[in-house]
């Protein structure tokens, strides 16, 4: 589905991307984790085509992902960002179809289209009428994934989609979001900062630092077989404050 080759990042002297190496593979979903700065939402827009690469390839499906067509590939992907990145001047319905109508697909077909993507992320019919302030903030998540997922994609690419929500919203929405990816059968790539997310989405994790990838596996390679001292240390982080809790406790 995507593959990088040598591809590289700066601003100015600081490099956020160093030459990176990956495919990801089609139906499967790839997570990219790290602490913050590390580059994984840098990788994320790369390869939606947000910004350019400094040096390296970019394929998507076999084309070139360069600024001469990548209006026309980007309508293959869906994105979503943390918070939904709705326009508030728009109802969710106008956010949900705004390319489609950009696009000039027939008004029947959005609607459709519309409510079939409602029913499939448990969104309340009715609350399509209604201005992203007037939701909460899993309902405007909703939204966002409706709007990704309007042109039916190939690629699914999530920049933390949970991250501002309250745990327990956030716990449902993760349940459902996977099982969307199951019944979709998409090819997804996800960047969070949780490990237990990571492991909990993932088939395939990325664990970068500083630019670089780390290690890539599923979970238990990385808890299991640590190819670097790092890979333990921030997987025991994220362990410590419940282990201690939980310790406390008894």
């Amino acid at each position: 589905m995507l593959n990088l080759s040598g591809v590289s990042k700066s601003y100015g002297k600081k490099q956020v991307l160093a030459p990176t190496d990956l495919h990801v593979e089609s139906g499967k979903i790839t997570v990219l984790i790290g602490p913050s700065g590390c580059g994984k939402s840098t990788l994320l827009r790369l390869m939606i085509g947000l910004i350019a690469p400094d040096a390296g390839r970019i394929e998507f499906e076999g084309n070139d992902l360069s600024q001469a067509d990548i209006e026309s590939l980007r309508h293959k992907m869906g994105y979503v960002i943390q918070d939904g990145g709705l326009f508030p001047h728009l109802t969710a319905a106008q956010n949900v179809g705004l390319l489609a109508r950009h696009l000039n697909r027939k008004e029947e077909t959005v609607r459709a289209r519309m409510t079939e993507l409602a029913e499939l992320t448990h969104f309340p019919v009715e609350g399509l009428d209604r201005y992203p302030v007037q939701l909460s903030g899993g309902q405007r998540q909703r939204v966002s994934l409706m709007r990704a997922l309007m042109l039916d994609p190939d690629l699914l690419l999530l920049d933390e989609p949970l991250g501002a929500l309250d745990p327990l919203i956030r716990t449902d929405l993760q349940v459902e979001l996977r099982e969307i990816f199951a019944a979709l059968k998409k090819t997804v790539v996800l960047v969070t900062h949780d490990i237990g997310e990571a492991g909990f989405f993932g088939d395939r994790i990325i664990l970068m630092r500083e630019g670089n990838i780390i290690q890539s596996g599923t979970l238990d390679e990385l808890v299991n077989q640590p190819a670097d001292p790092f890979v333990t240390r921030f997987i025991n982080a994220q362990r410590s404050p419940l282990a201690a809790l939980s310790g406390g406790d008894r």
